[in-house]
């Protein structure tokens, strides 16, 4: 058996490894899976980025201006009132005998509502009366007693021209300078005890009257124990009963409340110093009250206090508002709600609050400029800041943002009066159905205002 050399196998083996080509880089599979793999990869990144880009794109929320009536109303709290309300009381002390009305019943004028115990009262009328009766006798005493004085003045005159005449005829021998001094002062005593009893009949005349005053006094109280009503109303209140004990002081006890007419009422509200400036007579209102919440009540502003009422530090002023209650359904001590119209606009321009303070922003996460996935992976500048138009310092200018070709484009307009929801605008390029922006959004997001 021959043997094979071991060279010669070797030898043939590098031959066989010769001759067989090598296998090139670009052919290696895995190379190929791992491109592919970077491929998906970016292409995924660059359909997020522009997901994400469509998704900060800003979007625009637009109302167009519309005319329309806008007024500016005044709010305030109050409580309803009768117009005229009367608080009857009594000037007597005393007891209550008898009360002729209760809550609700109507009342005329002059008609009797209670009545006091009037026993002490006729009393004093009683004594009153023979008061008068006595001071009537003393001044017929003082007359009679003047017709003696005259009487004996006469006499004592008469005695002293007789001897006066004595005198003359006897040339001044009868009578003595005695006798006629007598006579001159029984004269003058007699002229003197006449006007005395002048000055008693005048003393005695002036006891008739002041006890025809008293009498009368007396009397008027005895009136008095009969109270009336003042007015033509209706009964709001009563606080007595028969057989109540009254004690009249400085300050009448009230005993009933008064109303003149229920179909006219009066709201008084308390409007706060701020708003006051813009309340006067004459003006518009409308209220509620809690018992029909539905329902607005129609009134007038009739009065407007220049007298501050304080607070809590809070200053307001008290408004009248006159109230037609026709069909009674309003009662007095309500609290209502009342809101003033103080200024009215008609068929001017409305823009919503939210356009006067809209302001747009560059949305974050935007692209600065396009750019692609290289642009995505490379770092970003700051974004600028958004370029604000400048805003008029005058008063009443104010900025809003209308959308044109799709970008905001900032519009100056002069303000009017306001409600709080809408505010009235005009200017130059302010026209109806301009489409103002009153919020920004985005397309994944929800809008900012």
């Amino acid at each position: 058996m021959s043997s094979e050399d071991p060279s010669s196998s070797l030898d043939a083996a590098a031959l066989l490894s010769a001759a067989t080509p090598a296998r090139r880089w670009w052919r290696s599979p895995r190379l190929w899976v791992a491109l592919a793999a970077l491929a998906l990869a970016l292409l995924a990144l660059w359909f997020w980025n522009t997901s994400q880009q469509r998704q900060a794109a800003p979007v625009y929320q637009t109302e167009p201006l519309a005319r329309g009536t806008l007024a500016r109303t005044v709010t305030a709290n109050g409580t309803l009132q009768p117009v005229r309300a009367v608080n009857i009381g009594s000037e007597l002390s005393g007891t209550v005998r008898t009360v002729h009305v209760d809550i609700n019943d109507p009342v005329r004028r002059g008609q009797v509502l209670l009545e006091l115990d009037t026993e002490r009262l006729q009393d004093q009328v009683r004594h009153g009366r023979a008061a008068l009766a006595a001071a009537q006798a003393q001044v017929a005493l003082a007359q009679a007693s003047q017709l003696e004085a005259e009487a004996t003045l006469r006499e004592a005159q008469a005695q002293l021209a007789r001897l006066q005449e004595v005198q003359r005829l006897s040339g001044g021998k009868v009578p003595s300078a005695a006798e006629l001094d007598t006579a001159r002062a029984a004269a003058e005593r007699a002229q003197a005890a006449l006007e005395r009893n002048r000055a008693n009949v005048l003393n005695a005349q002036a006891g008739v009257e002041q006890a025809r005053a008293n009498l009368s006094s007396h009397e008027t109280n005895l009136g008095k124990a009969s109270i009336r009503s003042p007015i033509d109303g209706v009964v709001l209140a009563r606080s007595v009963d028969p057989g109540n004990a009254v004690a009249a002081s400085l300050q009448a006890v009230t005993l009933l409340q008064l109303a003149q007419d229920l179909r006219q009422l009066e709201l008084q509200v308390s409007v706060d110093e701020a708003d006051i400036g813009v309340v006067s007579a004459g003006q518009p209102a409308t209220f509620t009250v809690s018992s029909q919440p539905a329902r607005r009540f129609a009134g007038q502003v009739s009065r407007v206090a220049f007298g501050a009422t304080r607070a809590d530090n809070v200053v307001t002023y008290t408004t009248t508002i006159r109230v037609e209650n026709q069909d009674l359904s309003l009662r007095p001590g309500m609290t209502a709600t009342a809101s003033i119209v103080a200024v009215q606009r008609d068929n001017v321009l409305l823009v919503p609050n939210a356009a006067l303070r809209f302001l747009p922003s560059d949305p974050a996460g935007a692209a600065p400029g396009g750019g692609g996935v290289l642009a995505s992976l490379l770092p970003r500048l700051p974004a600028a800041a958004p370029r604000v138009a400048r805003i008029d310092p005058r008063p009443g200018q104010r900025q809003i943002w209308v959308l044109q070709d799709g970008q905001p484009v900032p519009l100056q307009v002069s303000t009017g009066i306001t409600d709080g929801r809408q505010t009235e605008v005009s200017g130059e390029g302010v026209v109806e159905g301009l489409a103002v922006i009153v919020s920004q959004g985005r397309a994944g997001g929800a809008g900012r205002p």
